[in-house]
This record gives C-alpha cells, sequence and structure tokens, in this order.
C-alpha cells in the first residue's frame, strides 16, 4: 500500500530508503542549514542525480570556461612572441650597431653602464607601475598605421 500526500495540487508516493549514518546526517545538517523538509531535499538531489539536462549544462559551462581559457593562453603566446622578437631586435641592432670599447676605458666604461642601468631598472619600475605597456603603444601605432593607409590591404586583392 502506498501512501502519498498533496501538495499543491501534485499528489506524491511516499518512499522508505536506507541510508549510511553519515549521509544522512549531512542530509540533516543540510535540511536544517537551509530550513527545508529532509524529504524536500532528498527529493531535489534525485531529480538532479537523474537529471540529463544538469551534465549536459555542466559540459556546456566546462567547455565555455575551457575555450576562454584557450583564448587568454593564446593572447599571453602572441604577447610573449612580441616580447621576445622585440628583445632580439634590440639586441641584434645593438650589437651590429656598437663598437667595443678600448681596454684603458673599461673601468669608467663599466661604472658608466652600471649607472645607466639603475636608471633603466628605475624607469622600467615607473613604466610598469603605470600600466603602460609596450604591447598597447605597438597595438596602437599598428592601429594608427592601418587608418592611415586602408588601401595597403585591398590593393593585393584587386
Amino acid at each position: 500500500m502506498k501512501w502519498g500526500f498533496e501538495r499543491r495540487g501534485v499528489k506524491k508516493t511516499q518512499l522508505s530508503i536506507y541510508l549510511d549514518p553519515e549521509i544522512f546526517g549531512e542530509l540533516e545538517a543540510f535540511a536544517k542549514r537551509h530550513g527545508k523538509p529532509k524529504s524536500l531535499v532528498a527529493e531535489a538531489a534525485i531529480a538532479s542525480f537523474l537529471s540529463p539536462d544538469d551534465s549536459d549544462r555542466r559540459e556546456a559551462a566546462i567547455s565555455k570556461r575551457l575555450d576562454r581559457i584557450v583564448r587568454v593562453l593564446e593572447r599571453l603566446e602572441r604577447n610573449d612572441n612580441v616580447t621576445l622578437e622585440t628583445i632580439a631586435l634590440f639586441i641584434r641592432f645593438w650589437l651590429t650597431s656598437t663598437p667595443a670599447l678600448p681596454e684603458q676605458s673599461s673601468p669608467a666604461a663599466r661604472a658608466k653602464g652600471s649607472e645607466r642601468y639603475d636608471r633603466f631598472v628605475e624607469a622600467l619600475g615607473r613604466r610598469l607601475a603605470s600600466g603602460s605597456t609596450i604591447l598597447k603603444e605597438v597595438s596602437l601605432e599598428s592601429d594608427h598605421a592601418a587608418s592611415l593607409n586602408p588601401t595597403k590591404g585591398e590593393a593585393g586583392s584587386a
């Protein structure tokens, strides 16, 4: 014989189940914490467990997050490549355009180099603190150049 009661016009069926004492304690604590009857909490948990839509929603949310992470990683990789190429180009230019110093000027040159390096580190600290980056400047300059010469990309397609 099934026992049931009506709630909001829906007749519910009674179910008798056995729970592990630890799980029952968690059910009781959760129901008490949220001020809901244990049967309502158990019913919601069972419905959630049986619902195929829940796993689909979870999978879609995870997929969306992974796509966002991939875009961030691609942007970081691009920024790293720009940084690496900038440093490599600067080093190549500096090495090819700066003559070697004579031996007798080495101590003075080292002192001057140390002073210039300290100023560089200070300037770098100020720039990082201000939030200004070379990548932003390069992006702004390339956008500006493209807006000055919009037909450059169309010339090859004509």
